[in-house]
């Protein structure tokens, strides 16, 4: 069996996205492109890695096999690029990564504390900044890297000249007050009061999604922009919170829980960056991809 390498990293790409489209509109080629090398992959392999349904497509269990086995060569390639960089003396330059509180305090922090030993050339610099900004911001030049969030919908196609990286999805669960009895399911909660995100956020949109999906409207109260508030007014009793995997990655305030329900969904983040002639430099690829690397290494909770 002789399997073309390159084939892997669109399955990949359809794996991280959540579709064909999706994983299209990320690798910037057409939707029949991205088709056609499925098809081959399938033929050069024999087994079918697609489930494809009216609702979109989704990966087989042979699929994900080969989804998994090119993640290890997309892994190992970076590390070979930037130990021939490191070589060369290529990288070195100060990066400069916009991001929110969870994605700084659960990856960009540990990577900091790497830094010098994986990346001696490089100056990380780290922003806390709201999405809106930083894609401002991104534009002008003053960052060159972003996290970004969306909800499991498939996000749309990142603006010309930038290119989203897929970099982590991460199950959204529930925060509520310990002495709460724990739900065994989301109509549980149907009338319960919830603490209400940031409007137009990925949290905002997934809540609203969960109550269509279910048909019931959150009673909502108070409002949050940070989930660490969120958790706070949790535990002081005010509601119940929908809150992504890394929020939860600290010491929890005391009289606080979480519960992981079927239909809850997952947040995904992506890295942009800027995509031209001359971006993005060495050193931003290297920071990004040391950035995946820490996020899929991140221990279970």
């Amino acid at each position: 069996m002789d399997i073309d390498p390159r084939r892997l990293g669109f399955l990949l790409a359809v794996s991280r996205s959540g579709g064909v489209l999706a994983a299209a509109d990320a690798l910037h080629v057409s939707p029949s492109a991205v088709s056609q090398q499925i098809a081959r992959l399938e033929a050069e392999t024999g087994v079918r890695v697609l489930d494809r349904q009216p609702t979109g497509a989704t990966l087989t269990a042979a699929g994900r096999l080969l989804a998994e086995a090119g993640e290890r060569i997309e892994s190992e390639m970076g590390e070979t690029r930037r130990a021939l960089a490191a070589l060369e003396g290529d990288i070195s330059g100060v990066v400069v990564v916009g991001a929110f509180q969870t994605a700084i305090r659960a990856v960009l922090v540990p990577l900091l504390q790497e830094l010098n030993e994986t990346l001696p050339g490089v100056e990380l610099v780290v922003h806390e900044v709201a999405e809106e900004h930083g894609r401002r911001a991104l534009r002008r030049g003053e960052l060159d890297l972003l996290v970004i969030e969306h909800d499991l919908s498939s996000p749309t196609a990142a603006p010309q000249g930038t290119r989203d990286v897929p970099f982590l999805d991460e199950p959204w669960l529930i925060a509520l007050p310990a002495s709460d009895p724990a739900p065994a399911s989301l109509l549980d909660l149907a009338g319960a009061t919830w603490l209400a995100p940031e409007p137009g956020g990925a949290a905002d949109r997934a809540l609203t999604r969960v109550g269509t999906e279910l048909s019931f409207a959150p009673r909502t109260a108070h409002r949050y922009l940070d989930f660490d508030v969120a958790l706070a007014m949790v535990a002081s009793g005010l509601g119940v919170a929908l809150v992504p995997q890394l929020a939860l990655r600290r010491q929890l305030p005391e009289n606080v829980q979480w519960v992981s329900l079927p239909g809850l969904g997952n947040r995904h983040l992506f890295i942009r960056h800027r995509a031209t002639r001359t971006e993005p430099r060495a050193a931003t690829t290297a920071v990004l991809e040391q950035m995946i690397h820490v996020a899929a290494n991140l221990e279970p909770l």
